[in-house]
């Protein structure tokens, strides 16, 4: 299976070919790039995947963002994505590997909401993601609000309304 090991230890040119390769080089024009638009991702839950043969065949990356809500306070959370693999080694496992090195970093003590865009009948299965606490969020471009999601050990805390975007601290 497997290595996993720090996105930081790859090439970003790298990094690159394979999102494009996994998704199209019009994806920067995806809604999730603006919610994190001008931020770097976070180096300690972001993860590359290498193929038996030391190739990188997958990567995911998280970044700072936050949920202004209503009163104007900021939320912070973790944005998660893209969780990309090339597609001839796509269901292979990959992916899934990804999200669980990134669930294992998270501190334990005070993990942060994840959020995400992304289908809910495989990374609420999986992951615990749900759609139902976001459905008054907005996010700057369209988005199906059955694909905005989000992880928290209690919903309960999370605003029922708010604009998610970059964390600018």
């Amino acid at each position: 299976m497997a290595d996993l090991i720090p996105l930081a230890d790859i090439d970003p040119a790298l990094i690159e070919e394979l999102l494009d390769r996994a998704f199209e080089p019009e994806r920067h024009k995806r809604t999730a790039y603006r919610i994190r638009e001008g931020m770097d991702w976070l180096p300690g839950l972001s993860f590359a995947a290498l193929d038996e043969d030391g190739y990188l065949v997958g990567t995911i990356q998280s970044w700072p963002v936050a949920l202004a809500d209503p009163e104007g306070r900021n939320h912070p959370m973790v944005m998660v994505g893209p969780v990309a693999v090339v597609p001839e080694h796509q269901g292979e496992g990959y992916g899934k590997a990804l999200m669980l090195a990134l669930i294992g970093a998270l501190d334990e003590r005070a993990p942060l909401p994840l959020v995400m865009i992304g289908d809910e009948d495989y990374y609420g299965r999986f992951f615990g993601f749900s759609a139902a606490p976001t459905q008054g969020w907005q996010v700057p471009g369209p988005v199906d609000p059955k694909r905005l999601l989000v992880r928290c050990d209690n919903p309960g805390v999370l605003p029922r309304e708010g604009m998610l975007g970059p964390w600018r601290g």
